[in-house]
């Protein structure tokens, strides 16, 4: 199965290609010396020094041309992992909240054969995970150095790049637990990838055979203009009484992604328009229980609720007067801290997980205790004081 990641990273090899062809024919023009460029463009900027020229120059091609030196083991990659990425991508890489999987249904018999089961068409697998679909080693390490973490992007040492992902190979049944991932042997782990056979080039997404492709495109865009399918005929539908028995389950999947949820807090009534199709025809919200509010107690600052936030890792993606993932504490306490149920809703927020109040980004549940939930709700609620 073709991939986007690695039809990037092939893409990118081309672009290059290119580039350094047309640098090859303009250099001598110009001599990329400053006082050429000087008086070709007079007053208009300066020749790029080596060493800016190697901060952009960073990508990871195919053949692993751009990797620099370093190693790390995959015992070092599962501590970088708990401090930088387990609280976006879980510790086994298996959050689906937030981010898609990045680990799972990959086999030592996909590490053999290099074609994933899970992805062929017979399979009954019900997510697609990155370490599944990815073929290119050098795509991920690229990837994961000039993208990772999501705070500090290109934060991360090489060393530590090579550690993080040697622990994702790991997790995928690439490599055994006392491995260390290097320079000298990534071209040799690159053969076990799991879905190393799984790309194409034969989808036209570029002119001409430069890559073994074809010409003709990967779709033909013919309209269906005879035998169309009718519309389908709902046969039963969920009662308005049972729509809402869990929860807005909207609020509960991400607003992007391949799992979406019904907002189950309008109840849908359809009827029938003729004998072949039914269509929607109204739409009544279903009254949701108002949650008790929890007195307040006197206000609280930040020194107050500092050792419950840094306990649950809450300052991760919350500052108190700055965005960082999610919405600052003093933005959410000038939006919900006034409503009278104010510690009642941002505990229940809190505890279930919220989405599009602030964005796309959802925040998922989170296990916190009663009486730690309950504080940082009533700070929140009281104005969020520094």
């Amino acid at each position: 199965m073709f991939n986007y990641l690695d039809f990037s990273s092939v893409l990118k090899m081309q672009f290059t290609t290119k580039i350094i062809a047309v640098l090859a024919i303009i250099t001598p023009a110009f001599a990329y010396s400053q006082g050429v460029i000087q008086d070709k463009f007079a007053g208009i900027g300066r020749a790029a020094t080596s060493n800016e020229v190697k901060a952009w120059d960073i990508d990871v091609r195919p053949d692993f041309k751009g990797l620099p030196k370093g190693m790390g083991s995959v015992s070092q990659g599962e501590k970088v992992w708990e401090a930088q990425c387990a609280s976006c991508h879980g510790s086994f890489g298996e959050n689906n909240t937030v981010f898609s999987a990045l680990a799972g249904y990959t086999t030592k018999k996909d590490v053999e054969t290099g074609r994933v089961a899970s992805l062929l068409p017979e399979s009954a697998t019900p997510t697609r995970t990155t370490m599944m679909k990815v073929s290119q080693l050098s795509t991920l390490w690229d990837y994961i150095n000039r993208a990772m973490p999501w705070t500090a992007p290109k934060s991360l040492t090489a060393n530590e790049v090579y550690a993080v992902t040697a622990y994702l190979l790991n997790l995928a049944n690439v490599v055994p637990d006392d491995f260390t991932l290097s320079d000298s042997n990534i071209a040799e782990t690159q053969k076990k990838m799991p879905n190393r056979s799984g790309m194409t080039t034969a989808h036209a997404l570029w002119p001409g055979k430069e890559f073994g492709g074809t010409t003709k495109p990967d779709t033909l865009g013919t309209g269906c203009m005879s035998h169309c399918k009718t519309e389908a005929n709902v046969a039963s539908f969920l009662p308005d009484h049972a729509r809402n028995a869990h929860g807005n389950i909207a609020q509960q999947n991400r607003e992007y992604g391949q799992f979406r949820g019904a907002n189950t807090t309008v109840a849908v009534a359809i009827v029938a328009n003729g004998a072949s199709e039914n269509v929607v025809k109204t739409s009544v919200p279903i009254p949701i229980p108002i949650p008790v509010p929890v007195p307040e107690a006197a206000a609280l600052k930040s020194a107050d609720v500092n050792a419950t936030l840094n306990k649950y890792a809450c300052t991760a993606c919350h500052g108190i007067d700055n965005k960082i993932v999610g919405p600052s504490f003093k933005e959410i306490a000038a939006k919900q801290g006034k409503q009278a149920d104010a510690v009642a809703y941002l505990m229940g927020k809190i505890k279930n997980g919220s989405s599009g109040i602030y964005g796309s980004v959802s925040m998922p549940p989170q296990s916190v205790g009663e009486a730690d939930l309950k504080k940082v709700a009533q700070w929140i609620a009281s104005g969020a004081v520094k």
